[in-house]
């Protein structure tokens, strides 16, 4: 019965652990957004091209969307490594996104 009793209030203590605040990020949003900018920082390149090329047309993409594309694939392959490497600290305040606009690779793009 004990230990039956001592499994019940550990589990007990294991979901608690896992609830958040309502207002704040938590370090498990944090890690899981570091992996995801790792993983998809390569379509970013595609994806400043196709924003670029929708705003100024294709002679800028060709250019500045091209430029543009591989400045952002290094920061958000960087910032990704940051937030998957930090994941326990609270920098920024609240866990926070570094990079807001977007959040993740194509969350503004309009299909």
């Amino acid at each position: 019965m004990a230990k039956r009793i001592f499994f019940v209030v550990l589990i007990l203590l294991l979901v608690a652990s896992f609830a958040a605040d309502a207002y704040c990020d938590t370090p498990i949003k944090k890690i899981g957004r570091g992996i995801c900018n790792i993983l998809t920082c390569p379509l970013e390149f595609v994806a400043q091209i196709g924003q670029v090329n929708k705003s100024d047309g294709p002679m800028s993409a060709v250019t500045y969307g091209v430029a543009k594309g591989v400045v952002m694939v290094l920061v958000r392959g960087v910032v990704g490594v940051y937030e998957t490497v930090t994941f326990p600290l609270p920098f920024p305040p609240d866990y926070k996104p570094i990079l807001t606009d977007p959040e993740f690779v194509f969350e503004d793009m309009s299909w």
